[in-house]
């Protein structure tokens, strides 16, 4: 094992574990530094290239992205040095030229949001760029470029994290942006629907479309947090329901042994069923004056044109009541439920066929032809193997603990190797 490795941090002489990097160890120890392109979840590797981490390292002319740069022993590190924080203030005035004003944000609650009041900025001296359009084309994730902030954060969860490689990046300097496969849009790409970059997306570029109103600005937001386990199938991947007032906005993938964070379509989306109304809340029973027809087409929002509210006793006696003839066969002259279809039945005797018994004794050789041998084995059977009585003749004379003498023997001629 490598040994740790040893630097001044903000004065502080502190150790960090080979392969951490500066980012890593200041976090550990409590101290701040503002990221937008790096995700310190499970999956995610730093890139780099939104410049907010700089930190500056003495002896070193130009600053160090924290989030990619690794310690050696003896540097000295500074994160709240004056020539730091003014380049991390800058790097947010360039990003915050092309976004929404804060009231119009697509997400205030954003990371981005987040750090640029903690470097104290509330607005831009810089132009801003003009706002491409925004893609609503899928039922479930809204995309709005103009907060976009070229981070690559999406990018690799969609193509790193998930292994899906839908989304990309397109053309080049001031006109590089965020593509699905071909700069399709989202709802015509071969998106999963998965939800990974919507959750990655530091800025609200990428947004669960329901939390959104027609203008795109976010009009749902939780007051409270409740962690749980994906309901749907058995993988158990671990997920935070986010609630408003008791009901579900949104869904977030929590860092478990099963999914690390990760969600499928269902896990993240398919919580709508909750709030139906067409969801049952009691039981029902069919109605005495709406009885059983093919020909009844029933409106799923209104089911007690059919049905009637019952308790749950008289649900369950009313479903037992009507399983007890069909088991008994007396419900309508029908036969009654063979054994293996009753509960607490022992496993039924599988159906024995013929075995072939192994050899129990060397084969002799017999010389039937002039450079041949014939191997013969003699055979045994138990009494089990020997196959049923046939009801049309009566079954050959047996011992019990051998065949007859007259069992044909399989013979196969033994061929001497060829010369090469």
């Amino acid at each position: 094992m490598s040994e740790a490795i040893t630097f001044t941090l903000d004065g502080e002489t502190v150790t960090a574990a080979p392969g951490e990097t500066i980012w890593q160890v200041a976090d550990r120890l409590g101290t701040e530094i503002p990221h937008l392109c790096y995700a310190d979840e499970p999956g995610y590797r730093a890139d780099g290239n939104c410049r907010a981490c700089m930190v500056e390292v003495e002896g070193e002319r130009v600053l160090a992205a924290s989030c990619i740069r690794e310690p050696v022993d003896g540097m000295t590190v500074h994160t709240a040095s004056d020539r730091a924080k003014a380049s991390r203030k800058m790097v947010f005035e360039m990003l915050l030229a092309d976004q929404p004003a804060k009231a119009q944000a697509h997400d205030p609650e954003s990371q981005f949001w987040h750090w640029t009041g903690r470097v104290d900025l509330e607005q831009s001296r810089l132009p801003p760029r003009e706002s491409p359009a925004p893609d609503v084309s899928h039922p479930a994730m809204a995309v709005h470029l103009d907060a976009c902030i070229d981070c690559n954060l999406c990018v690799r969860a969609c193509r790193e994290v998930q292994a899906n490689d839908v989304i990309g990046m397109a053309l080049r300097g001031h006109g590089s942006k965020i593509v699905f496969d071909m700069d399709d849009p989202m709802g015509g790409s071969t998106c999963v629907a998965c939800g990974e970059c919507v959750q990655a997306c530091p800025t609200g570029a990428l947004m669960p479309a329901n939390l959104l109103d027609d203008a795109g600005v976010r009009t749902g937001f939780p007051d409270e947090r409740v962690e749980s386990v994906c309901p749907y199938c058995g993988v158990g991947c671990q997920i935070t329901y986010n609630l408003k007032d008791g009901k579900l906005l949104s869904v977030d993938g929590r860092d478990g042994p099963a999914n690390e964070q990760r969600l499928c379509v269902k896990g993240r989306f398919g919580f709508d069923y909750a709030h139906s109304p067409q969801r049952l809340t009691e039981p029902l029973i069919r109605r005495d004056d709406a009885p059983k027809s093919a020909d009844i087409v029933m409106d799923p929002a209104n089911p007690l044109e059919y049905f009637r509210e019952a308790s749950w006793e008289e649900a369950l006696a009313r479903a037992a009541g009507g399983l007890r003839p069909i088991r008994s066969g007396t419900r309508r002259g029908r036969t009654p439920l063979p054994d293996s279809a009753r509960p607490r039945v022992p496993t039924r005797k599988p159906i024995c066929s013929r075995n072939w018994c192994a050899p129990v004794s060397e084969p002799t050789m017999s010389t039937t032809a002039p450079g041949s041998a014939t191997p013969r084995r003699s055979r045994r059977c138990s009494k089990a193997s020997a196959p049923a009585p046939s009801p049309r003749r009566s079954p050959p004379a047996r011992t019990a603990t051998s065949c007859s003498s007259s069992a044909p023997t399989r013979q196969r001629t033994i061929r001497s190797p060829q010369p090469i």
